[in-house]
């Protein structure tokens, strides 16, 4: 495809933003406890910072600089500076710090940014816990946030995702025509893989004339065992069994839609 000629810069401001849930069920307080502080060390800052890079890597983004800082009780922050252009860095004057331990990440690239945080929730009365992670990946010029959507979706335990992308602002061509958008796209399920689509129900909600595209993905099925913290499925009876997958799909299926729904027993 023959590139567009700009006049200039690239003004478009391209922005993917979701939401990924991971559920789970931990039916004691200790269980519940625990499962928090397993959310906060498997989504620790650094692992989330290394996401990040590697999200940066993928759209094109290079790396100036990383910042962080933890807080107290829980929690840390992230800044990493980027370019589109490759930079020499006098690697001497970047600040680490190894004591990172959990929760949000914000990257930001030249004219743009990337952020993720994290939000554990739990209930006492029904024992589902709910993980959520905020990703934004805010690009301008010519490197696309779309390109990491598949590697952001795969990096994190992903049982409902809700997506938005949107195009904002405009760019002129060399004969000083507006263009409103600089890629075809009709859906974001356009750019995701065959794999992942495979494994999730999905639904669409657009606005073409504003350039937004809205996309929200449900896993069609999944194994108890996956969704139980500090309890063995041989431990439980039949019924039991069924309970925990009526509250996980309901869990689900509530975040999916937006909205709470009755209980759907199993059969």
């Amino acid at each position: 495809m023959q590139k567009l000629k700009l006049y200039g810069f690239n003004n478009l401001t391209k922005s993917l933003s979701f939401c990924i849930y991971d559920i789970c069920y931990a039916n004691t307080n200790n269980s519940r406890n625990s499962y928090i502080a397993y959310i906060d060390e498997q989504y620790n800052a650094v692992r989330l910072k290394k996401i990040l890079k590697k999200t940066c890597s993928i759209i094109g983004a290079n790396v100036l600089n990383i910042f962080h800082q933890d807080y107290d009780p829980q929690g840390a922050s992230v800044t990493i500076l980027v370019c589109e252009e490759p930079i020499n860095l006098d690697t001497a004057k970047i600040k680490k710090n190894k004591n990172i331990i959990s929760s949000s990440v914000l990257a930001h690239l030249d004219k743009s940014h990337i952020c993720v945080h994290t939000y554990p929730e739990s209930h006492p009365q029904s024992g589902i816990c709910t993980f959520r992670a905020d990703i934004e990946v805010s690009t301008c010029g010519i490197i696309s946030p779309l390109n990491a959507l598949n590697y952001l979706i795969n990096q994190l335990e992903s049982d409902i995702v809700t997506i938005e992308y949107r195009v904002r602002g405009f760019t002129r061509d060399v004969n000083g025509i507006k263009h409103f958008i600089d890629h075809k796209i009709n859906s974001i399920q356009n750019f995701m893989s065959h794999s992942i689509k495979s494994m999730y129900e999905m639904v669409d909600v657009n606005v073409y004339q504003e350039n937004i595209f809205h996309t929200r993905m449900l896993l069609r099925e999944f194994h108890l065992q996956n969704y139980l913290f500090n309890t063995s499925i041989q431990d439980l009876s039949q019924r039991e069994r069924s309970y925990i997958v009526d509250l996980l799909w309901k869990e689900m299926r509530e975040i999916y839609h937006g909205r709470n729904i009755p209980m759907i027993k199993s059969v």
